[in-house]
């Protein structure tokens, strides 16, 4: 049985975690942490949960030397303070923050305008999208667990990567408000996000160099994309619509398959998904069409589930030798 510590447990993706870990066949969760006032059971801040585990108002030691795996359901910027001596334990880190996960520090200031406190530890991080890195996936101790818009595009482009014309990615997403987290702001006030829909940080989001620099590694060259994401009004799902143009004629149903044929939470779909489809699981569900050289493809995630806290623990049974789907499916 595997010992589990979350820091940061009381935001959406924390509540995710839990709930997913609780199934769990091999994993206990042992600590609970978060910026709170004062100590009380998980289920006083998330009824829905039924569990008593109490929520730590500070980390505790203790209960992280004792565990296997820690999860940091973190803030970026916040979650990189405490990542170098949580390394120096020797634990395996999955950090659900942006801090790990671009390659060159410099373009982490750039984006998230702050001086990263971790450089070295950045090549050690493993960017833990599993259909991709699988295999570094087993044997690191630090996961980069991938962002929610990320997640949906790269997983909508990985297959024909090398069949596009690589100037021409238009990525056209929409987010349910979840994705902003539970600390309340004027955008996601809901007199002003409900029955309206809006697009947002268009040419700045900070997930932009984090899905160029992941094509770009697939494509073994430099790739930018127009990436725009809005905000509909729901609570949860990413919808992504990818515009490219093919260099070539191919079946492209048989790449998808082919390249997607052992990921169990992979699935190519006939017809364009729908959110309502995947809420509540750890599915990506893809729809490539093509029409006279135009490929438009259409990738549908949960973000707190595939997008965040349920890719997390596809991760952690990836490092642990789990079945892949434990706790998922």
């Amino acid at each position: 049985m595997v010992k589990v510590s979350i820091i940061g447990a009381t935001g959406y993706t924390g509540r995710e975690l839990i709930r997913i870990l609780l199934r769990h066949k091999e994993a206990e969760i042992i600590h609970l942490s978060a910026d709170i006032e004062e100590e009380v059971p998980i289920s006083e801040i998330f009824p829905s949960l039924m569990c008593d585990i109490p929520v730590k108002k500070a980390i505790n030691m203790g209960g992280l030397i004792e565990s296997d795996v820690i999860f940091l359901c973190l803030p970026h910027r916040v979650s990189m303070e405490h990542v170098p001596s949580l390394f120096d334990l020797g634990k395996k880190i999955i950090d659900l923050s942006a801090d790990f996960r671009l390659k060159d520090p410099s373009v982490y200031e750039e984006w998230y305008n702050t001086k990263h406190l971790a450089p070295h530890l950045v090549k050690n991080a493993v960017y833990g999208l599993p259909e991709l890195y699988y295999e570094k996936i087993k044997t690191s101790l630090l996961i980069a667990n991938p962002g929610c818009y990320p997640t949906s595009a790269i997983l909508g482009l990985a297959p024909v990567i090398e069949f596009i014309e690589k100037t021409s990615i238009i990525i056209d997403a929409k987010s349910g408000i979840s994705g902003a987290g539970r600390n309340p702001s004027f955008l996601f006030h809901f007199p002003e996000a409900n029955e309206s829909i809006k697009a947002y940080s268009v040419f700045i989001h900070r997930h932009t160099p984090e899905i160029e620099q992941e094509l770009s590694l697939l494509a073994k060259e430099k790739i930018g994309v127009t990436f725009v994401p809005h905000l509909i009004p729901m609570d949860y799902g990413i919808l992504s619509t990818i515009y490219v143009r093919l260099k070539e004629d191919v079946d492209i149903f048989d790449i998808y398959n082919e390249f997607y044929k052992n990921c169990p939470f992979i699935k190519i779909l006939n017809d364009p998904p729908r959110t309502k489809d995947v809420v509540g699981t750890n599915f990506c569900l893809i729809n490539p069409l093509k029409e006279k050289g135009q490929l438009v493809i259409t990738s549908c995630i949960d973000n707190l589930i595939k997008g965040a806290s349920g890719q997390a623990v596809q991760n952690m049974n990836v490092m642990f030798g789990f079945q892949e789907t434990e706790g998922l499916i």
